[in-house]
C-alpha cells in the first residue's frame, strides 16, 4: 500500500447527479483537494415526464473530469483509482456499435410508467416483488422504465433481442463510455444500482428470471452485477491507465462517505430528493410502515451490508421551484432570509407531491399543495414553509425507520447541498427531537465513491480507517416545546392528507 501512496497520491470520485456531474479528488484524509461540476439540462416532454440526455452528461463528465486535474496540477498517474456514484434508477437504453442512445434517459423522477405498474399489481398487489427486491411496484425504480423503451422505441425489442442494444444505470453508462465504449468498454453495474430496478433478488445478488419474465426485460441487454468495491476496467482517454474500482448508487455512497458501518448508524443526503438510509447489518429487514429494503454496499468478496431506507421524492427541487416557477426568490440561498423574516409558517404547509408521495406514502395518485392559506400568510411564510416540507417528510421517514427497526434514533448524520440552510437544520432537529450533526466535508456522496475505489485498491486499508477521517463540522440540538412540535406535526398531517387522490 505504501507504493501506492507514494505513486499515486490521490483518488478521484465522479459524481453524477440529477442536475448535475461533479468531479472530486480527494487526499487519503479524505480532504478534497479539487473539484469541477457542470450542470446538465432538464427536459419535461410531458406532463409527469423528465428526461435527461445521456450524450450531455457523459460530455459533462469528460469535461469535469478534465477540469477537476487541471486545478489540482494533476495527470492521470497521480490517482490510485476513480470511483463512480450516480443518480439511481435513471435509465439508459443504448448501441453497443456506436455507442449512442436509442432514446433519451427516463430519470427516476419520470412517472411515464405508472400504468404498467398498475397493470403488474393487478397480481399481487403494490407488493408482490417486495419478498425478492425489498420494493414496492412504483414509477421510481428502472426496470418498468427499461420495459417502456423496449415497447415503445421503434425496434427496440428485436434489437435486443439480437444483441445490437445495452442497457443500464446511469453508473452502468458511465463505466461503459470510461472504458472503452464501443472499442471494449466493461458493461457492469454494482448491488447498490442493480438493486433498484424491481429485477434483482434481494438475497442471490443476481438478476431473477422471475422478474425478468413477469416485467419484460430480456438479460441479455442488463450489465453484470458485482460489488461495489472492485477493479472493473482500466479506463480510457481522458483517464488512461486509472483503475474504474468503485460504483455506488448516490445514497449508498453517502452511507459510506458518513462512515455508517454499523448497525443502527443513518445518515440523510438533502439533495434534488431527501434520502435517509439506515444501516441494518448482513441481513435485510423487510419493512411494515412504506421503507425500502436496499443494499448499503458491498465491499469486494466479504457480505453485503444492507439498509432501510426512505425515499422522498422532492427536497431540494422544492426550493427550485419556488425560484423558477413562482418566481419569489431570485437564487436557491435567498430562502434562508426571507424564512427567517418570519417567526413560523403562519399556519401554511406546502406538500410537495409533484411526483406523487415516496416514502411512507407511494402515493402515484397525490398531486401537491399548499393548505392552510388566510390574508396572512406572505411569501416569507410560503417560503418557511417550503424548507419545513423537508424537515417534515424526514420525520416521517424516521417514525417510519423506529417501527421498522425497533432503533430509536439519537441523532442525525446529515449532508447534501442544503444542509447548508441552518434554519432548516435547526428546524429539523426540532421537529425530529435529536442531535442534527453536519461533516466537516459535506460532499459525502463523493467520498464514498472513493472510498470504495480506494479499497480496492489497498489506497485505504480498511473501514476504520476511513472512520478515523470522519470529523464533525457543527451540531444542532433541539429547543422546540413538545406541544409545538406536535400541533405542527399534526398540521402536516393534514395538509399530507389533502394531497391524496388527485391523479
Amino acid at each position: 500500500m505504501s507504493e501506492v501512496r507514494a505513486s499515486r497520491r490521490h483518488v478521484a470520485a465522479i459524481d453524477q447527479g440529477t442536475t448535475s456531474t461533479r468531479c472530486i479528488v480527494f487526499d487519503h484524509a479524505g480532504h478534497p483537494v479539487a473539484s469541477a461540476q457542470a450542470e446538465h439540462a432538464q427536459h419535461f416532454p410531458q406532463p409527469g415526464w423528465v428526461e435527461h440526455d445521456a450524450v450531455e452528461i457523459w460530455t459533462r463528465t469528460q469535461q469535469v473530469v478534465s477540469e477537476a486535474l487541471a486545478r489540482g496540477g494533476l495527470v492521470p498517474g497521480d490517482l490510485a483509482a476513480v470511483g463512480v456514484t450516480n443518480q439511481r434508477e435513471t435509465t439508459v437504453l443504448w448501441d453497443r456499435q456506436t455507442g449512442q442512445p436509442v432514446a433519451p434517459a427516463i430519470v427516476w423522477q419520470d412517472m411515464r410508467t405508472a400504468g404498467l405498474c398498475d397493470e403488474l399489481a393487478t397480481d399481487g398487489g403494490q407488493d408482490r416483488f417486495r419478498d425478492r427486491t425489498g420494493l414496492p411496484l412504483a414509477t421510481y425504480f428502472s426496470g418498468p422504465k427499461l420495459r417502456w423503451l423496449l415497447d415503445r422505441v421503434p425496434d427496440a425489442r428485436d434489437r435486443a433481442a439480437r444483441g445490437e442494444l445495452l442497457a443500464g444505470t446511469i453508473d452502468a453508462w458511465l463505466i461503459w463510455n470510461l472504458t472503452g465504449g464501443p472499442s471494449g468498454g466493461v458493461h457492469v453495474t454494482d448491488v447498490t444500482n442493480a438493486g433498484r430496478t424491481l429485477l434483482m433478488n434481494l438475497h442471490t445478488l443476481d438478476w431473477d428470471p422471475v422478474l425478468l419474465d413477469a416485467i419484460g426485460v430480456p438479460a441479455a441487454i442488463l450489465p453484470c452485477i458485482r460489488s461495489s468495491s472492485e477493479v472493473y476496467g482500466i479506463a480510457r482517454g481522458m483517464l488512461e491507465g486509472v483503475p474504474v474500482a468503485g460504483a455506488l448508487g448516490d445514497q449508498h455512497a453517502a452511507l459510506m462517505g458518513q462512515a455508517c458501518f454499523s448497525p443502527g448508524e443513518a445518515k440523510n443526503t438533502y439533495g434534488t430528493g431527501c434520502f435517509l438510509l439506515l444501516n441494518t447489518g448482513t441481513a435485510p429487514v423487510a419493512s411494515k410502515h412504506g421503507l425500502l429494503t436496499t443494499l448499503g454496499y458491498k465491499l469486494g468478496d466479504a457480505p453485503a451490508t444492507y439498509a432501510l431506507e426512505g425515499s422522498i421524492a422532492i427536497a431540494g427541487a422544492l426550493v427550485q421551484w419556488l425560484r423558477d416557477n413562482l418566481g419569489l426568490i431570485e437564487r436557491a440561498p435567498d430562502i434562508e432570509p426571507l424564512a427567517r423574516s418570519v417567526p413560523d409558517n403562519g399556519g401554511a404547509y406546502v406538500v410537495p407531491a409533484f411526483s406523487g408521495l415516496f416514502a411512507p406514502y407511494w402515493r402515484s395518485d397525490a398531486r401537491g399543495v399548499i393548505a392552510g392559506l388566510t390574508r396572512y400568510v406572505t411569501k416569507a411564510h410560503l417560503a418557511r414553509a417550503t424548507l419545513e416540507a423537508t424537515a417534515y417528510q424526514v420525520r416521517e421517514v424516521v417514525d417510519a425507520m423506529h417501527a421498522d427497526s425497533g432503533v430509536t434514533l439519537t441523532s442525525l448524520r446529515v449532508d447534501g447541498g442544503m444542509v447548508a440552510n441552518d434554519l432548516l437544520m435547526q428546524f429539523q432537529a426540532d421537529i425530529l427531537d435529536v442531535p442534527v450533526i453536519r461533516p466537516r466535508v459535506t460532499e459525502t456522496t463523493a467520498l464514498g465513491a472513493a472510498y470504495a475505489a480506494g479499497l480496492a485498491v489497498g489506497y485505504w486499508r480498511d473501514l476504520g480507517e476511513l472512520r478515523a477521517n470522519w470529523e464533525q463540522d457543527r451540531d444542532w440540538a433541539p429547543s422546540m416545546a413538545d406541544d409545538t412540535r406536535a400541533a405542527l406535526f399534526a398540521g402536516w398531517k393534514k395538509a399530507v392528507a389533502r394531497s391524496f387522490d388527485w391523479a
